[in-house]
């Protein structure tokens, strides 16, 4: 270094004529620090670029009417505006040296629609980029990847309608992507889907968009802290009750997600008026859904039970306790225990572990108070299916006990001519048989003849008056008794017989 200079001081020594009067170590000291201010050198970048204003270390080229972003930019630049410009793409050159310093970019409203694969390589210690307001119309694989330390992304307000799967893999500690007002049509599930998402992200916003199918299901077991930053209201989803179930699920966790942007989650009603409304609203006479209630946990005896302290937020102090309001700490000689993951466990559950668990949640910023409601089943779980078992063969045997009392009350009794005692004398006849013959019909010779029977079994002369019962004076004659015999045989219900079997057990007659 010290060689360098005195060379160099040797061919300056002309134009600088009073230095040679003094010590020859000042004049070399002088020239080294020259050289290093000269143009072109390594520390030309310390000064302001004069097309933009320069305070601290942030560097202001916003509305410069710049078609390229300026070269030799100052090394100590932490904050870079480009802002309103007409800087159409973003190229592998757009800097020739590392910025090491640089942490926010900011390319919004200048018509970008070109991002090279290698545009990042020398600003890895990114941690905020706008590139929203421009016109970018795809993402492809790996173009965000050398972003390592990137923690916000903001692509809303441009034309993106194909995203690559693999287009922000690597972006580990990502916690805010904005991708609303595009044309993405597929929601993409693998930023927030277990074993594929990034780890960090805590909002991604894809409202303002063209999707219309979401896996509800999967969205469904997403952690409160994801469900909390995730916005797609304003696209044309297509109506279902699953999805007012889990909009629902939301509003009454007070998720911002539902809270902030209730009025503005719409859905397209099936059928061709493509009829709008909204999706609180499908509860109503729209779908006529049924309105959410929180389920309860269930349990059954000698299990193991977790339950879960779900909240909106991210590493926050979990404390339990119980229905009888009591405290579950640590070390105890409690059934219930908190994991290091903040969850209750319950070993072995048992009935009075029944009630309403209360899980305090608590950080340096927020706190949150979360209730869990745990019904246990008076039985163990294979227990209860031999009970299922016992109700099922309890019910089959009541169903068949009503179908053999149905058939005993309406199926027609075994005509006489093929009884096996056919031949038996009449007068063999049991009371009990002439109660369930009460409604012979009179095409049958033999039948009338047990009508005759009957009727003169009766000893009666008169059979009229007195509500139907006998007149117990008698004057009635023979001729009166065979017409009365023959008008009751013209009919369908046969009254003499029924006076028959009354007479038989008591004096009060019986009315058929």
């Amino acid at each position: 270094m010290l060689q360098h200079c005195t060379g160099t001081g040797d061919s300056l020594l002309e134009i600088l004529p009073h230095w040679s009067k003094g010590p020859r170590w000042r004049l070399f000291f002088a020239l080294c620090v020259a050289y290093l201010w000269l143009p072109g050198a390594e520390g030309s970048t310390l000064n302001c670029h004069k097309t933009c204003i320069c305070a601290s270390n942030i560097v202001s080229c916003s509305k410069m009417n710049l078609t390229t972003i300026p070269t030799g930019l100052p090394l100590y630049t932490a904050v870079l505006d480009l802002s309103y410009n007409e800087i159409k793409g973003l190229r592998s050159e757009w800097t020739q040296v590392k910025l090491l310093k640089l942490h926010n970019l900011l390319l919004s409203h200048n018509g970008l629609h070109f991002l090279s694969s290698e545009a990042f390589l020398y600003v890895k210690q990114l941690r905020y980029l706008d590139l929203s307001s421009n016109n970018l119309q795809l993402l492809d694989e790996f173009i965000f990847e050398p972003l390592v330390n990137l923690e916000v992304l903001l692509l809303y307000n441009n034309q993106i309608s194909q995203i690559d799967r693999s287009a922000f893999v690597g972006m580990i500690n990502l916690q805010k992507l904005y991708l609303s007002q595009n044309q993405i049509s597929r929601f993409p599930l693998e930023l927030v889907k277990e074993k594929t998402r990034l780890e960090k992200l805590s909002l991604l916003d894809v409202s303002s968009n063209k999707i219309k199918l979401l896996a509800i299901d999967e969205l469904q077991v997403l952690p409160a802290w994801i469900k909390n930053g995730l916005y797609f209201h304003n696209n044309p989803l297509l109506c279902h009750c699953d999805l007012y179930t889990l909009l629902a699920h939301w509003y009454i966790r007070k998720l911002n997600s539902a809270v902030d942007f209730k009025d503005d989650y719409t859905c397209v009603l099936p059928g061709p008026q493509k009829t709008q409304v909204h999706v609180f609203d499908l509860s109503g006479d729209n779908m006529n859904c049924s309105t959410f209630v929180e389920a309860d946990e269930e349990a059954f005896l000698e299990q193991t039970l977790t339950l879960g302290c779900d909240t909106k937020h991210r590493n926050m102090l979990k404390t339990w306790m119980t229905p009888a309001n009591v405290l579950v700490r640590p070390g105890g000689n409690q059934t219930a225990k908190v994991l290091p993951d903040g969850k209750l466990q319950i070993s072995p559950v048992q009935l009075e572990d029944s009630g309403t668990y209360t899980c305090f949640a608590t950080s340096e910023a927020f706190n949150e108070t979360i209730y869990v409601v745990l019904k246990v089943h008076n039985f163990t779980m294979h227990g209860g299916g031999e009970t299922l078992n016992t109700a099922y063969t309890t019910l089959v045997g009541c169903l068949a006990s009503v179908v053999l009392v149905l058939m005993y009350l309406y199926l027609t009794p075994c005509r006489c001519f093929c009884c096996p005692n056919k031949g038996k004398a009449r007068g063999e006849d049991s009371i009990h048989s002439s109660m369930l013959s009460v409604t012979p019909t009179h095409e049958d010779p033999a039948l009338k003849a047990e009508l005759n029977r009957h009727v003169a079994f009766i000893d009666s002369k008169e059979l009229q008056g007195q509500n139907g019962k006998l007149n117990p004076n008698g004057d009635e004659d023979d001729d009166d008794m065979d017409a009365e015999a023959g008008s009751l045989m013209k009919g369908k219900r046969k009254k003499s017989v029924a006076e028959s079997i009354s007479s038989v057990f008591s004096d009060t007659p019986m009315v058929v």
